[in-house]
């Protein structure tokens, strides 16, 4: 798992690409990134399937902000990015999300 940014000042934006190796999605078929930046919602964000197996997407955020995220794996596996900027403890699941900061 990855996440690279670029920032663009003018603009206020940092586009980040959020990727998923082929091992780190155990076979999954569906990839989605979920998190503060689309509200939670599950199906808004689904990641591209690549080539090789892996997954990626990329969204603009506001720069100088965090946000937490979680993947989701065929609708029902939850995981962290380990390679994220922090970690947050999340009440709901009793789990910690990723945290990445712009």
């Amino acid at each position: 798992m990855s996440i690279t940014k670029k920032h663009f000042v003018k603009k206020n934006v940092c586009k980040a690409t959020f990727q998923v190796s082929k091992a780190e999605a155990g076979g999954a078929q569906t990839a989605y990134l979920v998190g503060e930046f689309n509200d939670w919602s599950m199906h808004s964000l689904p990641m591209k399937r690549q080539r090789d197996g892996s997954f990626k997407v990329t969204i603009d955020l506001e720069s100088g902000q965090s946000y937490q995220f979680r993947y989701l794996f065929d609708d029902d596996r939850w995981e962290n990015d380990w390679h994220a900027d922090t970690y947050a403890y999340s009440a709901y699941g009793n789990c910690e999300n990723s945290v990445v900061c712009t």
